[in-house]
């Protein structure tokens, strides 16, 4: 995995993946695994950094319906459907006129 993915070189994970995981991925990957935490003296909703953006893209791809369960029964059929979910959102960005011009 380290060389197919070779400009990989920081993971962001949640607070629940602390232990021996942050050895793990140096040692196998070669990647540095930065675990974001909540802070204890914080009450309510916090947006936490880097957190909104695995969150946001997991909302993209849920807005795919096929995406919202498992149907696949092969991992390379659920990676197209991921690329193709995401490519339809980059379509769509790119289709939208750009504001402030004309």
């Amino acid at each position: 995995m380290a060389t197919a993915h070779h400009r990989l070189v920081l993971v962001w994970a949640d607070g629940g993946y602390t232990g021996s995981l942050i050895e793990h991925c140096l040692a196998t990957f070669a990647l540095v695994l930065a675990i974001v935490k909540r802070r204890d003296n914080v009450k309510g909703f916090v947006v936490l950094p880097k957190r909104w953006i695995v969150e946001r893209c997991f909302a993209h791809l849920m807005r795919s319906r096929r995406l919202v369960r498992d149907f696949e029964r092969r991992i390379a059929s659920a990676e197209a459907m991921i690329n193709w979910s995401l490519i339809a959102l980059m379509t769509r960005r790119l289709g939208r006129p750009l504001r402030g011009r004309g």
